[in-house]
């Protein structure tokens, strides 16, 4: 079963990721931010505390297909948080290359992964369009990769204050 849980900053998308992932005695937790500021470690302690102490953890800021393809088995869930994160990185990486090499690879892998995958990321769409290149890009990109996931997950969820709406498939 893959989901796609979406909604904006602070809405509980993935709180709601960590109840899912819960339900499984094995679960490994992706997490795909960097430290770059205090603010962000502060985050980044935040759902480290949030998280059982026996969840496994990898950290993977870009290679997100590699990590997939290396790290899924049927026995386990894995909780991507989150992949607007995982797209910041990719965007603003020296490689230009590696977004559309990265991006690729995750929608050709994703439909055959075995086990419980669960994908969040932030809905950045509804707003006004971005006066910069890159943030206008970024939220192109977003909206791209949330709707080709959307059609190879067999579950999509907005969450807004907390409550999940269920767009595809049932909690």
């Amino acid at each position: 079963m893959r989901t796609l849980i979406l909604g904006g900053a602070r809405s509980g998308k993935s709180a709601l990721a960590e109840r899912l992932a819960a339900r499984h005695d094995a679960v490994l937790y992706i997490a795909t931010a960097a430290a770059g500021d205090n603010e962000m470690a502060q985050r980044i302690l935040h759902h480290r505390g949030r998280r059982p102490a026996h969840w496994a953890v990898c950290e993977t800021p870009l290679l997100l297909a590699a990590t997939l393809q290396r790290e899924t088995h049927a026995a386990r869930c894995v909780l991507v948080d989150c992949l607007t994160l995982w797209l910041s990185n990719l965007l603003c990486s020296h490689d230009t290359t590696l977004f559309a090499r990265e991006r690729a690879a995750l929608l050709n892998l994703i439909g055959e992964l075995p086990g419980e995958i669960i994908l969040v990321s932030n809905e950045v769409g509804q707003g006004v369009v971005p006066l910069g290149e890159l943030t206008r890009r970024f939220v192109d990109e977003a909206g791209r990769l949330h709707q080709d996931l959307a059609a190879r997950c067999e579950r999509v969820v907005f969450t807004i204050a907390g409550l999940p709406h269920v767009l595809k498939g049932t909690l």
